[in-house]
């Protein structure tokens, strides 16, 4: 299947000079969106995922009916004030500022097989500040898998040493 024809692309949004990538048309299509979570499935089967973590929001999207087909468990990371129990937290560095992220304590435990899902590789940063929390936690992240990837920001580049399955590129 040609997953970018699903994808919209939306000009200046949310900013000036942004060429945005609108996965709600793929999301949108109950077989296009049925064969994009399969195969993210498959690579996580593969690397024998005990758990899937995913960013909020669309982390989840993709994340959790990944989770689902492998009857595996599914670990939200959020900003913070967003989870009701004890956190771990991570603070890094955008472009144009901090940011920090938070994950249940014990969402993920010692000997957890893990596998990230998101919606975009972009720069990095929040699968980075993704990985800082599961290896906190220590769990064992095995992948990370992505429904596009944006070449140019060049975000693989954080994230050397970790299988990366994804299924657009541009």
């Amino acid at each position: 299947m040609k997953f970018e024809d699903y994808i919209m692309n939306v000009p200046n949004f949310p900013i000036e000079g942004i060429q945005f990538k609108d996965i709600t048309t793929l999301i949108g299509d109950g077989e296009a969106f049925y064969q994009a979570i399969t195969e993210l499935t498959e690579f996580a089967r593969d690397l024998k995922a005990t758990k899937i973590v995913g960013p909020d929001a669309r982390g989840f999207i993709t994340g959790a009916p990944v989770a689902a087909m492998l009857h595996a468990g599914f670990v939200p990371v959020r900003k913070p004030g967003k989870l009701p129990r004890e956190v771990l937290k991570y603070d890094y560095e955008l472009e144009y500022g901090k940011n920090t992220l938070c994950m249940h304590k014990d969402g993920v435990k010692k000997g957890d097989r893990v596998v990230i899902m998101d919606d975009l590789l972009a720069t990095g940063g929040t699968m980075e500040a993704s990985i800082k929390l599961v290896e906190a936690a220590g769990g064992e992240v095995v992948g990370l898998g992505f429904i596009i990837e944006l070449l140019e920001l060049k975000g693989r580049d954080k994230l050397k040493g970790y299988p990366i399955k994804v299924l657009i590129q541009y």
